[in-house]
């Protein structure tokens, strides 16, 4: 074979090689896009989920704080007292500060649930995925402190009402969405049920 032969043969064959390094790659790269969606809405979705726990955090020990604050001469009255829906207020003011979907908490009418509990319930209609309930209770009985009598060195536990908020906030994930791209089928939760609450002795 003469050399315009060979160079013809080793022509095709670099062709051929590179033809074929490139279906390889198209190939590595079809399989690997999925994973990489995978992994960058996962980091997104628990970025996000630890976020908005602490920023709910935030907002029971803000409304919490408040509430401790206010009188408890209104407590008696029938349906949601002025200074239990002044904690609402807070806490959803603090919400929509931080940019935290409210669920229309701002509209929640209070409802009564037991000795100086009040909740507060939103549904989908307010813009999330699922329910937000807020619950305050302005007589939190398991509250105490501990106090050091005038000449004891030796503390002592003192029990106090105290004023707890809880928040029970509906997380909508996005996983869900791309897990299928590589388990074909796979059912994750879409929704979670982000649970908070802070407790501070009442001051009056």
């Amino acid at each position: 074979m003469g050399g315009d032969g060979r160079g013809v043969l080793v022509g095709k064959l670099r062709r051929n090689w590179l033809k074929g390094s490139e279906a390889s790659s198209l190939v590595e790269f079809a399989i690997a896009l999925p994973l990489l969606v995978v992994l960058v809405v996962g980091i997104f979705d628990f970025g996000g989920a630890f976020n908005a726990k602490q920023e709910l955090n935030n907002a029971a020990r803000e409304g919490a704080r408040f509430g401790a604050a206010q009188p408890d001469n209104d407590l008696s009255n029938s349906g949601t007292p002025p200074s239990v829906d002044a904690i609402r207020v807070v806490v959803d003011s603090y919400l929509k500060t931080e940019r935290i979907n409210d669920c229309a908490l701002d509209s929640a009418s209070g409802t009564p649930a037991g000795i100086r509990t009040w909740t507060y319930t939103t549904t989908s209609s307010g813009g999330c995925a699922g329910t937000l309930t807020l619950t305050i209770v302005r007589g939190f009985p398991d509250c105490s402190l501990l106090a050091t009598g005038y000449g004891s060195p030796n503390p002592i536990t003192v029990n106090v009402p105290c004023t707890q908020v809880k928040i029970s906030y509906p997380y909508q994930w996005h996983f869900n969405n791309v897990i299928r791209l590589v388990v074909s089928g796979a059912n994750y939760g879409s929704l979670l049920q982000i649970q908070t609450d802070a407790t501070v002795p009442n001051l009056n």
